[in-house]
């Protein structure tokens, strides 16, 4: 059984009025793509390829307009709250936290929104904090976090409910190389227990640090996978210039030379 199965799916944004004004814009045309548990891939493309766009069906913050996205057996649209239960988010400078309370505060504040039992809440928030290596800094106010601390602290979040699939869309963006590095080892460390991970990247290192697959989107369409774990940073780049060709410089992920 896959953990992740996108079949054919199209997701398009409208703009305008209904008429000849009207402007539909392919966010995704016709992806397919199959994830088994426990397997970590990353969406590797530039800004606009649809690398959040497919991170959002999965969560069912979108639903796609043609094709089926399954988690797990369960079908986005007919059974979205079962899918929410079993998949954690987090996003790109996660700032939705109260920064005067402490790290561990606003775990336990998250579980509640989660429906987490009271019982269960305070030792689902250590487990979260241990899972992202952030237990010291329990008690530290998030407004006196580093950004890379504040990144794995909204990976906390998303494990607050004990998912079986983990988003992450660009975790290391904006973070200073030490920190991106400890970011990668707790995502790996995350994989080594069985969670399911998809990660939407612009960043050629990451995608080799963190994934067992890489797969290339450029303008909504899936261009091909590769194995990351066979794979150099500069074998990679080499993969992703051979597969999408021409492009302008403007559209390059980071890390491709001219």
């Amino acid at each position: 059984m896959y953990s992740i199965v996108l079949d054919s799916v199209h997701k398009i944004f409208r703009s305008g009025f209904l008429g000849s004004g009207r402007v539909e814009t392919y966010a995704l045309r016709g992806v397919c793509l199959s994830i088994l548990p426990g397997e970590v891939v990353s969406l590797l493309g530039p800004n606009g390829s649809g690398k959040s766009t497919t991170l959002r069906l999965i969560s069912t913050v979108l639903l796609p307009d043609r094709g089926t996205v399954i988690v797990n057996d369960s079908n986005t649209i007919a059974d979205a709250k079962s899918v929410r239960r079993q998949v954690g988010f987090a996003l790109a400078s996660e700032r939705s936290f109260f920064p005067r309370l402490t790290v561990r505060e606003n775990l336990m504040f998250f579980a509640t929104l989660e429906n987490v039992s009271w019982r269960d809440r305070a030792i689902r928030a250590d487990e979260a904090l241990t899972q992202v290596g952030l237990e010291i800094h329990a008690h530290k106010q998030v407004m006196k976090l580093s950004s890379g601390m504040h990144q794995r602290l909204a990976i906390a979040r998303a494990l607050i409910k004990k998912p079986s699939v983990l988003l992450l869309d660009e975790p290391s963006r904006s973070l200073d190389p030490a920190a991106a590095n400890h970011l990668w080892e707790s995502i790996r460390n995350l994989a080594a227990r069985e969670i399911t991970i998809l990660l939407a990247t612009h960043n050629f290192a990451e995608a080799i640090a963190v994934s067992d697959r890489v797969t290339v989107l450029q303008k909504g369409e899936l261009l091909g996978t590769c194995n990351a774990r066979t794979l150099s940073v500069e074998r990679l780049q080499a993969y992703y210039r051979e597969i999408t060709g021409p492009v302008v410089l403007n559209d390059w992920p980071e890390g491709v030379p001219a």
